[in-house]
C-alpha cells in the first residue's frame, strides 16, 4: 500500500495553526475518526496517546508519526498535517514538528501496520518531497506529490 493510498484530501490539513502536542493529536483523531462512522474521535485520539505515552512518534527533522491499531477497523489510513509553526512534539533531536502523519491500522494487522510505517518512512526521508509538502498550499497539491514520488515497488520495477 502507497502512502497516496492511505490518505484523501478530506484528511489532509495544510498549515494548521496547531499549538501544542495535544492539539495535534486531537486534530489527527478528528480527521481519521470520519474513516468509519462508527469510529469515535475519543478512541482514535486515546489509541494516539496510548502510543506516544510508550515513546515519542517524533523522528526528526520536524516529523512526526503518530500511530495506534484500532479494533474493528476494516483497513488502514492516514491523515496528514502541516503545521504553520512547529510545535514541541519531544522528538528525538528535540527541534519542533510542523509535519505530521496520523496512522491507524486493524488491530490484528501486524505485519502491514511495520510495512506501512517503513513505506511513511521512506517518503518521509525524502527532504525535498517533506520540503514540497510543507509549502503545499492545499490538500489536493499535498496528494499530488505523494502520487508522484516512487514507490519502492515501482523502482524495482524498472531495475
Amino acid at each position: 500500500m502507497t502512502f497516496s493510498e492511505l490518505l484523501d484530501a478530506s484528511r489532509i490539513v495544510c498549515a494548521a495553526d496547531t499549538t501544542s502536542k495535544k492539539r495535534a493529536l486531537e486534530h489527527l483523531a478528528q480527521l481519521l475518526s470520519g474513516v468509519d462512522p462508527e469510529l469515535p474521535e475519543r478512541t482514535v485520539f486515546d489509541r494516539l496517546c496510548t502510543r506516544e505515552r510508550l515513546g515519542s512518534t517524533g523522528l526528526g527533522h520536524g516529523i512526526a508519526i503518530p500511530h495506534g491499531r484500532v479494533p474493528g477497523l476494516s483497513a488502514p489510513c492516514a491523515a496528514l498535517i502541516t503545521l504553520s509553526e512547529g510545535i514541541d512534539f519531544d522528538a528525538i533531536d528535540e527541534a519542533p514538528v510542523d509535519l505530521l502523519v496520523g496512522l491507524l491500522v486493524p488491530e490484528d494487522a501486524d505485519e502491514a501496520h511495520l510495512q506501512i510505517l517503513a513505506t511513511l518512512a521512506t517518503h518521509l526521508s525524502d527532504a525535498s518531497l517533506c520540503e514540497a509538502i510543507r509549502k503545499a498550499p492545499t490538500p489536493d497539491d499535498v496528494l499530488a506529490l505523494l502520487t508522484a514520488f516512487p514507490s519502492s515497488d515501482s523502482a524495482a520495477a524498472t531495475a
